[in-house]
């Protein structure tokens, strides 16, 4: 095993990243993807600086945000001790990873809720070797709001899969970590550019309400309740 080695604090980046759709979030067509948010990840970072002192809460208001206006919340995991033909040449960039146990755990901040979806994840995509590209399906759902870590590996792979497979993604820049600055920024400017929004917390809990206080303007109009 390659134990992720501390990970130096840094500030989330807060560049412009215009952008090139006008994609506004819908919690009725939202999925929210929690990635990869688990101890062996997590360890690398001092959850009291930077960037996890942002990320971390940030993450959990959207979390618990979602769960309130009903949108369904993903949680993607790797699984520890994978076997050499699963690991395949992830192995040589990273070794044989995780260890079952106590590795594999979502940080308690984030724990799973019994409603919440789990997939488990193989590749840095969350589409790769999942049926996340069919959850999202049969929840009716086609646009998917992006936190967790790192962002310019799986956070971004995976926004580029969803957006290949006509699926929105929403970029969540203040709601990440990543290994450096640089990185981060890369992602972000990434995505803005080529496959998605780039949005803060404060963006994406702001278009949801809107849009909900929106659907039940529209049901007091026509005397339903929905």
């Amino acid at each position: 095993m390659v134990a992720i080695p501390a990970i130096p604090s840094y500030e989330i980046p807060s560049g412009d990243y215009p952008p090139k759709v006008d994609w506004t979030l819908d919690p009725g067509r939202a999925a929210l993807l929690i990635h990869d948010m688990q101890r062996y990840f997590i360890d690398a970072y001092r959850r009291d600086q930077e960037p996890m002192a942002t990320a971390l809460p940030n993450m959990v208001a959207i979390r618990d945000h979602c769960a309130q206006l009903g949108v369904p919340v993903v949680y993607t995991a790797q699984p520890g001790d994978q076997h050499p033909s699963r690991r395949g040449i992830l192995a040589d960039f990273w070794g044989s990873g995780m260890s079952r146990g106590r590795d594999e755990e979502i940080i308690p901040e984030l724990a799973p809720r019994a409603d919440d979806i789990r997939v488990t994840k193989w590749r840095y995509s969350g589409f790769q070797r999942t049926d996340l590209r069919q959850l999202l399906a049969h929840h009716g759902r086609d646009q998917l709001i992006v936190v967790g870590v790192y962002a310019h590996m799986g956070c971004m792979i995976s926004a580029t899969d969803a957006f290949m497979s006509d699926v929105a993604p929403f970029f969540v820049v203040d709601a990440m970590g990543d290994f450096s600055r640089d990185e981060h920024q890369m992602a972000a400017s990434y995505i803005a550019k080529r496959a998605g929004r780039v949005v803060t917390t404060t963006e994406v809990i702001a278009e949801m309400n809107r849009a909900e206080t929106d659907t039940d303007l529209v049901a007091d109009r026509q005397g339903v309740r929905v």
